[in-house]
């Protein structure tokens, strides 16, 4: 089977190079890709969003399978495309309906979904411009710290986390002006919920679902989970604290509800979810739901998965993972994400990178795998294009270890100004519940 890999950071290298171990994989493409898959896949020019450019590769290179990495395209309803196009309604296509994106693509859409169909969740409300001043009356009702939400997608920086009142209520007024552009025309306000995150990602289809390994990310920029809020720093798998007890509440709580009420809201819903959670005393809850694998979890998660993640992946396409059975590794992940000098804010591009042997390599057994997230080539040399840079992830017994293996790597890679956190899992390693 001819399989095509829409996007091009780091979680697309990674699902590309898990799909490219598949004995079902025939030829593998990227659109638009990176330097990363162009060692392991085709790139094809183009954007994701760009539904003919898409439809020409499918149909020039006769794929059987198309797998969306990133959110726009399926906010954007490029599945209600396929399945609307006499050309490519039979393409297997990993991913939801438009209807089901706006889990991702809506704040406020998602919310309505967890309380319609009793999952738990912070209590919230909605509002936009025209009703400030009841904004501020529910702020002044919740104790600090106050959590804001811009309604649309704003490339994961949407959600502002604020100590005092009025500068939360300064904020409010700084989205509805435009500070995340449309995305902030309508804020959701919710309580904020105290405990530790853990990424929880499912594979659905119309009959079933597999719940992937687990994942812990770092959003913020600076050590001790301190400064701004990035795209993602890092990822460990497993997290000690979800073991067996607490996974089970999440699959009773959330995740059975989540698939039953797609189902009930007849949401043609095939692909990947991203379930936010919060672990408040042993008990979920849910933060949000994201439409896709999450970044960099992925490039933790897919060194985990030692069964064939092609073979679910047309299972859920063809709407029945009842017969499929993932199998996970006992062995751990830790991703760290090398980034450039002033990321998330203004940093520079183009800076040429070299150093590990690693940077080449994309052996299944290697001992390190580097996905590339925010790579170019340019003038034959490999050099940086985006904030974040390069995820590396390291297997192993122990996230001690696996820190230890991981942060020599990391000296390695050379470029100017070079950024990385250098206490990704500490705080699991340390962890006492």
């Amino acid at each position: 089977m001819n399989v095509l890999v829409l996007g091009s950071g780091g979680r697309e290298h990674a699902i590309t190079w898990k799909i490219k171990q598949s004995s079902q994989c025939e030829k593998l493409f990227c659109l638009p890709g990176n330097p990363g898959t162009a060692q392991i896949a085709t790139n094809v020019e183009g954007s994701a969003k760009d539904f003919e450019a898409v439809k020409k590769c499918v149909l020039e290179n006769n794929i059987g399978i198309v797998v969306v990495g990133p959110e726009d395209p399926l906010v954007s309803g490029l599945q209600d495309k396929f399945v609307a196009d006499n050309e490519l309604k039979d393409v297997l296509f990993v991913g939801p309906c438009q209807k089901g994106a706006m889990l991702e693509g809506s704040k406020d859409f998602a919310k309505e979904f967890m309380v319609k169909h009793n999952i738990p969740t912070a209590q919230y409300k909605s509002f936009t411009k025209d009703t400030v001043g009841e904004a501020d009356q529910f702020l002044s009702q919740l104790n600090p710290p106050y959590v804001l939400k811009a309604d649309g997608l704003a490339a994961g920086k949407g959600v502002l986390i604020l100590d005092s009142l009025e500068e939360a209520k300064k904020e409010l007024r700084e989205m509805f002006s435009g500070k995340f552009g449309n995305a902030g025309n309508t804020v959701v306000i919710e309580q904020f919920l105290k405990g530790i995150e853990v990424s929880v990602f499912v594979l659905v289809s119309n009959k079933g679902y597999l719940i992937l390994p687990e994942a812990k990310d770092y959003k913020r920029i600076g050590e001790g989970d301190t400064g701004l809020n990035t795209g993602g720093m890092g990822a460990v798998s497993p997290v000690v604290f979800a073991d067996k007890e607490f996974m089970a509440k999440v699959e009773e709580r959330i995740i059975k509800p989540t698939v039953a009420g797609l189902q009930k809201d007849n949401i043609d819903y095939k692909g990947f979810i991203f379930i936010g959670l919060m672990n408040c005393g042993g008990d979920p809850y849910v933060i949000e739901y994201n439409v896709r694998m999450g970044d960099p979890e992925t490039e933790a998660v897919m060194t985990r998965i030692d069964s064939d993640l092609l073979s679910h992946l047309v299972a859920a396409a063809k709407g029945d993972l009842t017969g499929e059975k993932i199998e996970i590794s006992p062995l751990g992940a830790l991703t760290v994400v090398c980034v450039s000098g002033g990321y998330p804010e203004e940093y520079a591009k183009g800076l040429e990178i070299g150093g590990s042997e690693y940077l080449s390599v994309n052996n299944a057994d290697s001992a390190v795998k580097v996905f590339h997230a925010g790579t170019k080539m340019q003038d034959g040399k490999l050099v940086t294009s985006g904030g974040r840079v390069l995820a590396v992830t390291v297997n192993g017994n122990g996230i001690e270890s696996q820190r230890e293996a991981i942060y020599a790597e990391l000296q390695k890679i050379v470029y100017e100004n070079k950024y990385y956190r250098r206490d990704i899992g500490l705080d699991l390693l340390n962890y006492k519940g």
